[in-house]
């Protein structure tokens, strides 16, 4: 089982060239992904949605799904398309044709599928990229049994740990998979894998950004007596992306800022994330292109520089002056509506402005 690869996703934090290449290497995870399913030669591949990005989706990578899905043939593959790959009439799911051995679910409600007999799968489509009831909701089975579902949906509770852009689509407590008769239930849309007693969130098989936990990748199960989910996890990754934070308190320098950062860079590939921390003095004098790729002479195929850096400034002392930027200070300190950042960081900048310096934040 697996979910959410969304091939041709953007990469935003990325420039075109090593976009490319990400979008490439999500394919390569597909190919992976089909490797090991013709290797174990399970009794189904189940994928819980978001396998690309609709509104980016061309005929290129639509005759490489399909390509990729048919070779599986004859072992049986079933998808829940999800708010990025939702189903409808201009939808690949729709237009491709694919070989028996796929099974796309095209309803908003969970329809049934025998995969032997007393196991049957529960499956359900996104109709749009957005307000979808929760497919638990007045849901009942019908018939004896184990029962597995699949779909795209956020158990809300989990919401939390999903970072503060996460959505919520087709909502459900986790109370309610016992209440409707299910044993189980396959799940995409988060992408923080999780092993609930009666789900499974498998996460994206690669990383799609940065400061991404857990052990993400297929998810090898077993259906044991009762409905119980034996679960194996095998990594299929092929993008190594680091996110890193580089203290560099106490740097006088911009030299001594670099020779940090190249130290910390120097044994890893990939992608990376820096973020700089710390109280650097205010000689300091730091630009973006000072911590690019080329000027680190870094391995890696891409990076982004995050700061969080401060300035040490003595306020106090500033402040006592009788002085234009003394009452500058002042005057700042004293105005109302202003965030503890905020005020920290119009001080910074006026500051250094009295200084005639150019650049007035540090990064």
């Amino acid at each position: 089982m697996f979910s959410d690869l969304h091939l041709e996703t953007p990469f935003a934090w990325a420039d075109s060239g090593l976009a490319r290449r990400r979008r490439q290497g999500l394919r390569e995870v597909l190919e992976r992904i089909a490797d090991l399913a013709l290797s174990e030669n399970p009794d189904a591949v189940l994928c819980g949605g978001d396998l690309f990005e609709h509104d980016r989706i061309s005929p290129d990578t639509m005759e490489f799904l399909r390509t990729i899905l048919n070779r599986l043939s004859p072992i049986p593959i079933y998808v829940a398309p999800g708010n990025h790959d939702w189903y409808g009439p201009q939808s690949i799911y729709h237009q491709v044709r694919w070989s028996p051995n796929v099974h796309v679910f095209r309803e908003p409600r969970l329809e049934p599928v025998t995969i032997e007999d007393g196991l049957t799968l529960w499956g359900a489509a996104h109709p749009g990229p957005a307000h979808m009831r929760g497919f638990l909701d007045a849901f009942q089975v019908d018939r004896a049994g184990i029962h597995l579902a699949l779909f795209h949906g956020s158990e809300r509770r989990l919401l939390q740990y999903e970072g503060q852009d996460k959505q919520m689509h087709a909502p459900f407590d986790a109370e309610q998979i016992a209440q409707a008769g299910l044993h189980h239930l396959f799940l995409g849309h988060y992408h923080v894998p999780r092993d609930g007693e009666r789900y499974t969130y498998p996460g994206n098989p690669d990383p799609l950004t940065f400061g991404e936990e857990g052990e993400r990748g297929v998810v090898i199960a077993s259906c044991l007596p009762g409905g119980l989910v034996q679960r194996q996890r095998v990594r299929v990754a092929v993008s190594q992306v680091n996110d890193l934070v580089v203290d560099v308190a106490g740097s006088e320098s911009r030299h001594e800022i670099l020779a940090r950062v190249r130290e910390t860079l120097q044994p890893l590939t990939g992608s990376a994330r820096v973020t700089l921390v710390g109280e650097v003095g205010p000689a300091v004098d730091l630009r973006s292109e000072d911590l690019s790729l080329k000027a680190l002479a870094s391995k890696l195929d891409g990076l982004v520089v995050r700061s969080r850096l401060r300035v040490r400034y003595e306020f106090d002392a500033i402040a006592s002056e009788p002085t234009v930027r003394g009452q500058f200070v002042r005057d700042v300190r004293g105005a109302g509506g202003l965030t503890d950042e905020d005020r920290e960081r119009i001080l910074i900048c006026g500051l250094r402005a009295f200084e005639h310096r150019e650049d007035l934040e540090v990064l």
